[in-house]
């Protein structure tokens, strides 16, 4: 029988080591923290979005970096697959909005303990408060860990699933990221992702708590669009958040220079229709101030600033604007720029970009090509995704497929696989 050891008792984790004893090894999962789970404990705002109902295609859509390096685990586990794990374990799901899957319940702290019961039915020994603090390599193999208050613990494969620098809170401060490089792995520089942004402009912050609905917010760079879509977003004290946010930051370049972010309030009108509708507000209160008219176009806070992000008088009576005037409300209203200063500091981000480089994985393993016995799976690795949880099936998935192979010690391959 195989020893397997499990850095992380988080998502990947726990996963990989249900997935090791299922095939036969003994495990033991290594946790720093006095529990597991504990950042899959506030995903979902504490209702954690398990995984996303879609086909491999759809979800492959989902992935802006290295996509394809997926393809073998989320074929081994599929979201289906994950959505029967959970409810097997006596936590059934439920499909919303999105076709985002949560725990019935709504509650995270039920998947968590389905992860726990299973890894318990198939004879997992868990080790709490228990941080490694280094591989143990020998000739060029993985053959155990270092840890802070054990010492030595030897094994025939180990598996980092350490997650990655977001919500360090919950025990994610980079450690497997030190241990790559211990190995000699190449890593790809780490950046938040799913990230709030904050705005060169002052004016976002005047609109603090503002939630818009149906707008689409554009990043380009140069003439290049990288990211457009339909959805909602929300107004903070140091720029701008919500879903669309958060999604257009897995799109920002490392480099984001030439780029741009733009906002249109009113998509669902073509330029014709716009300043037909604008011609009819002003022609049914000719006498009022343009100030006065604008929020039955926008909510009111907005309104109140709009006239001066597009260099109209807010005073002018509306028999008055002129036809440039007008012209300028109605661009403004479909373009709006905002310029951006820079993502939010990582450990506010939902999940990291950047890690483990895929070059140095086996896809069909999770297996590190050049270090027998070592294997990556989750965050840690330079794979992330939009939201509506596939960030979490590929944890799920990258682990089930780590633990898995880890039980039964292939040689690492050389090939490049993709």
């Amino acid at each position: 029988m195989r020893n397997v050891l499990v850095i992380g008792g988080g998502a990947a984790g726990m996963m990989a080591a249900v997935a090791a004893a299922e095939a036969g090894a003994a495990v033991t999962l290594l946790e720093r923290n006095e529990k597991p789970g504990k950042k899959l404990y506030i995903t979902g705002k504490g209702r954690c979005n398990a995984t996303n109902d879609c086909t491999l295609e759809e979800f492959l859509r989902e992935v802006p970096r290295n996509p394809r390096f997926l393809y073998s685990a989320l074929t081994h586990f599929t979201p289906q697959d994950m959505m029967a794990f959970l409810e097997a374990e006596n936590c059934p799901v439920t499909v919303q909005r999105g076709r985002r899957v949560f725990p019935s319940s709504e509650k995270a702290s039920d998947v968590i303990r389905a992860l726990q019961r299973a890894m318990a039915e198939r004879g997992v020994q868990v080790l709490l408060n228990t941080r490694v603090t280094g591989l143990l390599l020998e000739n060029g193999v993985c053959a155990g860990v270092e840890t802070e208050a054990r010492g030595q613990i030897r094994a025939d494969a180990v598996i980092v699933a350490t997650g990655g620098l977001s919500a360090p809170a919950t025990g994610s401060t980079g450690d497997g990221y030190r241990f790559a490089e211990e190995a000699g792995l190449a890593l790809v520089p780490r950046s938040p992702s799913l990230s709030a942004l904050e705005t060169a402009d002052s004016w976002p912050a005047q609109l603090q708590g503002l939630s818009l609905k149906n707008v689409t917010l554009t990043l380009t760079q140069g003439k290049k669009v990288l990211y457009r879509e339909l959805g909602e977003m929300l107004f903070t004290h140091f720029g701008i958040s919500g879903p669309l946010v958060l999604e257009l930051s897995c799109h920002l370049p490392a480099d984001p220079k030439d780029c741009a972010v733009s906002l249109n309030l009113k998509p669902g009108l073509t330029p014709e229709q716009l300043d037909a509708r604008l011609q009819r507000e002003f022609a049914a209160a000719p006498k009022k101030q343009l100030r006065s008219v604008l929020p039955a176009l926008l909510p009111g806070s907005l309104a109140a600033l709009f006239p001066a992000l597009c260099g109209v008088s807010g005073e002018t009576p509306c028999a008055q604007v002129s036809r440039a005037d007008r012209a300028a409300l109605a661009r403004t209203l479909q373009d709006l720029p905002i310029r951006i200063q820079g993502l939010r500091p990582i450990d506010e981000a939902i999940v990291t970009r950047g890690g483990v480089s895929v070059r140095e994985i086996n896809p069909a393993t999770m297996a590190c090509r050049r270090v027998p016995g070592l294997y990556f799976a989750g965050e840690v690795l330079d794979v992330d995704a939009h939201t509506g949880g596939y960030n979490l099936q590929i944890a799920f998935a990258t682990g089930r497929l780590a633990g898995a192979h880890a039980a039964l010690g292939e040689a690492p391959s050389t090939k490049n696989e993709g």
